[in-house]
């Protein structure tokens, strides 16, 4: 009655540390299954079957190399394996052509289905070892893994390396070394065990078959990714440009509706007798070309930003145009490109954005010169036949003792020139001569068509 009753834990028949020895086989035990289950699973789960080995690559021979080396390696390990176990080994020749066919002709599906072949020729060569174990000739020769065996399920590793991921790897490792010891006690007398030999290579075989697998990866994923650097780096330098003609686009529109605010503004002051309505309605007029201005300048002010901080403050220089392209070849010659210019005699005056146009293309293409054909003779040509405006620059071929500023370029200019082009709806033609030099040629209309006006905007129009 004094005394505490005994705990679960410590009952008179089970010792304190019994349970804690029962929890702690338990846990091994959980331990051991999980195992298990993780082995099964890896061990039964092929990485894409039926894709074969080397099916990415481009070349036709190489996607067929795996097959040639496959059928080479079967045809030549099934007579031999043959030989050795029914001469060497004195198995009975029903249970030699068995077993020498199972452990040698599923290498032929090691190519679309590796780990499917290892179960086969696993099994067979665990077969083989049992069934040497009775063998007459096992004295002194390999066992349990024949020599044959060996070189077979080495290839048979290239081929599952390649193909399945690093736990697989791990775990048919691990079980063919466990297969190894299982068998070891049976060994017959006089065998010389190949335990270790066939553990050893299978691991060097998987290591060194992983590590080429996980290059070729790393490298595909490089050029995916090089790729993939090229075409955002494309796009940006397209968004740059167009970024760069909203800029120049915007100070040729605001000084259109500048013109338009100022005329409907002085209208009634320049105009004598204006009736009332019109006045009025030249004071809307002059109201919406305000505020279009300032929410054009609100939407391109995060542009100009951008620009003022990186020249330290805003472009107050006119916009360029045909007339001054004497400066800019003038410039150019100073650079050590002779250039001829050959501008129209009567004067022309396009539309201020073709006028900005004719000027950018050649100013690209002359930069385009100086960069990758220093030195080479150019000719800047401007015609017109009074509804469109010719643009050409040709140069040569750079002299022999010079070499090129840049080996290669971003194709940032010809991508302004085509979007400039573009925006007056003209045409662009661009290439290499026969003689090395190159050639740049754009069309651009003297007034270009106005842009198209929906339905919708028409009838906003109309009510406004």
């Amino acid at each position: 009655m004094n005394g505490s009753p005994p705990t679960p834990a410590q009952t008179p028949h089970e010792p304190a540390g019994g349970t804690a020895r029962g929890s702690a086989r338990t846990r091994a035990l959980r331990a051991v299954r999980q195992g298990l289950r993780i082995l099964a699973v890896e061990l039964g789960t092929p990485t894409e079957p039926g894709t074969p080995l080397f099916g990415t690559v481009h070349s036709r021979w190489l996607r067929r190399l795996p097959y040639l080396v496959a059928f080479c390696f079967a045809v030549s390990l099934l007579p031999s394996t043959a030989n050795v176990l029914g001469n060497d080994y004195g198995l009975n020749g029903g249970l030699v052509g068995a077993l020498a066919t199972a452990q040698t002709v599923p290498l032929l599906l090691a190519v679309t289905r590796p780990l499917q072949a290892w179960w086969v020729i696993f099994a067979a060569d665990v077969l083989g070892a049992v069934a040497l174990i009775s063998a007459d000739g096992t004295a002194g020769r390999a066992w349990p893994w024949t020599p044959p065996v060996i070189v077979g399920y080495l290839a048979l590793m290239l081929a599952l390396s390649l193909r399945e991921r690093r736990r697989t790897l791990i775990a048919v490792w691990l079980t063919t070394g466990a297969a190894g010891v299982l068998l070891e006690p049976a060994a017959p007398d006089g065998s010389q065990s190949t335990l270790v030999l066939m553990f050893v290579l299978t691991g060097v075989m998987l290591l060194m078959g992983a590590t080429l697998r996980e290059r070729g990866d790393a490298q595909r994923k490089l050029i995916e990714q090089e790729n993939i650097s090229e075409a955002e780096r494309a796009r940006r330098t397209l968004l740059e440009e167009r970024t760069r003609i909203a800029r120049e686009l915007h100070d040729v529109v605001a000084h259109h509706m500048s013109v338009i605010t100022v005329q409907a503004d002085s209208a009634p002051y320049r105009i004598s007798g204006i009736p009332k309505e019109a006045e009025d309605e030249f004071g809307a007029i002059a109201a919406t070309a305000r505020e279009s201005l300032a929410e054009m300048r609100r939407l391109l002010g995060v542009l100009r930003s951008e620009e003022t901080e990186r020249h330290g403050g805003p472009e107050k220089a006119p916009q360029p145009g045909i007339g001054m392209l004497p400066k800019l070849v003038e410039g150019t010659v100073r650079a050590g490109v002779p250039v001829e210019l050959v501008l129209p005699e009567e004067p022309v005056v396009p539309e201020p954005a073709v006028d900005l146009s004719a000027y950018r293309i050649v100013q690209e293409a002359l930069a385009n010169v100086v960069r990758h054909a220093p030195g080479a003779q150019t000719r800047v040509s401007v015609t017109t036949d009074g509804a469109r405006l010719t643009v050409l620059v040709v140069n040569s071929a750079p002299p022999a003792p010079s070499a090129p500023l840049e080996a290669t370029g971003t194709g940032h200019g010809l991508v302004g020139m085509r979007e400039r082009v573009r925006l007056v709806d003209g045409s662009l033609d661009t290439g290499p001569l026969p003689d090395g030099g190159f050639r740049v040629a754009a069309q651009l209309p003297l007034s270009p068509p106005p842009s198209p006006v929906s339905p919708l905007s028409a009838k906003e129009s109309d009510s406004v």
